[in-house]
């Protein structure tokens, strides 16, 4: 078949929203909901994060209602985010409307499958990237949106493509989902590993690694500061642009919720002192002060001493254990569950930021053993974490092999060699089943 190409702006209406004043927004149920940029995720709109119009302010916004079939596209930072977030308006959406830097298509001259499924493909995200404009926040145009081109096969082929396309996909979101099972098998098997090393066991086996509230000899509870030295950072200024007396400067991008991630680490200008001051220490706790999620809050990992000199932002707080905790020991009690719920309650405010500071972290309490019995529960733990990190790499290659398997399907549906045999997206399927099946009690002992 060969294609002949209308652009976006010929098959569908494409426009966007006002910005809304935030003075006037209600909760979640409290009027007319927001379509807002946090709520669209590739593939669906998410409502978790809702922000809502009064009903009585409606008038004058009636035209800025989305419809069952639109398709929504987020135009911030659209191509620096997980996937490009393009979704398909369903029943359960309505009713809601469009605000600032959200665009709405809406097919009139095609079908709207057919259409959702060539903007999801890679050659709409490279176009979307080629004209994105700004510095500060990046975001694309509706023009730019409009310019993009659609391969026309006729009438009765889109249908095909959509049917075929469709079946494939379904059984390919199914192997999805057998991988998002697994993570999440993975993440309760993670969180129940932490919390019965330092808190009241369940059973006699794990008499070595139970918490002070089960009695076992030695044990204690402890403010922080009276085991390890809490310090702020270095704030990054047009000073401490790096000229004659750079250091390494790792920030809050370097410290993750799996570890450390060192494969960009900037440099700042120190002072005289400073770097004796601030120089990092094999062992030391970096905490992350704030962030946007609340359970992300006090992601924190232990420094592994691999940059010399290296020193730290102030969004960053080095917790430097002493004598009496071990290094790895502290790291893997800040990890555990209820650890990270008290940070996340003590970390909230009324404006609806989540921020630590050395006072707050001053004040949390963690349970200590004594240290033979630290050095053996970080062995052991460790041990078993390193197994569920192997799994998670099973799951990631998994998905990264769905992602490629995804685009091809797109890809070889408009250039018509989708022919409708699954095989390839079955193994899909099985691989994924099978990552799937290997979370289990036995193969991954608690």
């Amino acid at each position: 078949m060969t294609p002949v190409f209308q652009t976006v702006g010929e098959v569908a209406a494409v426009d966007s929203g006002p910005a809304f004043k935030s003075a006037h927004f209600g909760g979640p149920d409290e009027g007319v909901r927001l379509l807002r940029g946090d709520n669209i995720a590739p593939g669906a709109l998410r409502w978790d994060r809702t922000k809502t119009w009064p009903e009585s302010m409606l008038a004058g916004y009636e035209h800025l209602a989305i419809q069952e079939g639109d398709l929504i596209l987020g135009m911030d930072r659209p191509l620096i985010s997980a996937g490009l977030k393009l979704a398909r308006v369903r029943p359960g959406d309505l009713p809601a409307l469009l605000v600032q830097r959200v665009a709405r298509i809406r097919p009139h001259s095609v079908d709207g499958a057919y259409l959702y499924h060539w903007l999801s493909g890679p050659e709409f995200r490279q176009h979307l990237k080629g004209s994105a404009t700004g510095t500060q926040l990046p975001h694309v145009t509706l023009k730019s949106i409009k310019g993009f081109k659609v391969p026309r096969f006729g009438e009765a082929a889109e249908a095909r493509i959509v049917e075929v396309l469709e079946d494939h996909l379904s059984r390919l979101d199914a192997g999805v989902d057998y991988l998002d099972a697994a993570e999440r098998r993975l993440g309760s098997l993670r969180r129940a590993l932490l919390n019965d090393a330092f808190f009241p066991a369940r059973t006699a086996e794990h008499a070595a690694t139970a918490a002070p509230a089960s009695g076992p000899e030695g044990w204690r509870t402890v403010a922080l500061p009276e085991v390890a030295a809490i310090q702020g950072g270095i704030q990054k200024q047009a000073k401490r642009h790096p000229v004659l007396n750079k250091f390494p400067f790792l920030r809050v991008a370097n410290v993750t919720s799996t570890g450390l991630d060192l494969t960009e680490v900037h440099e700042v200008e120190l002072f005289e002192g400073e770097i004796d001051k601030y120089r990092l220490r094999k062992g030391d706790l970096l905490v992350v002060e704030g962030n946007g999620s609340p359970d992300q809050i006090g992601r924190a990992a232990v420094w592994d001493g691999s940059i010399p000199d290296a020193v730290h932002q102030n969004h960053l707080i080095r917790v430097r254990p002493g004598d009496e905790i071990d290094p790895g020991y502290l790291g893997l009690v800040w990890n555990s569950p209820k650890i990270r719920e008290h940070l996340s309650r003590v970390s909230s405010s009324s404006s609806g930021l989540h921020t630590l500071s050395v006072r707050k972290l001053q004040q949390v309490m963690i349970p200590l053993a004594p240290f033979a019995d630290q050095q053996r529960i970080v062995a052991v733990t460790e041990s078993r974490l390193s197994r569920l990190d192997l799994q998670a790499q099973h799951i990631a290659v998994a998905r990264r092999r769905a992602a490629s398997l995804r685009r091809s399907l797109l890809a070889a549906a408009f250039s018509g060699r989708l022919t409708g045999v699954a095989s390839e997206v079955e193994q899909a399927e099985e691989a994924a089943a099978d990552a799937a099946g290997d979370l289990t009690d036995e193969g991954i002992p608690l």
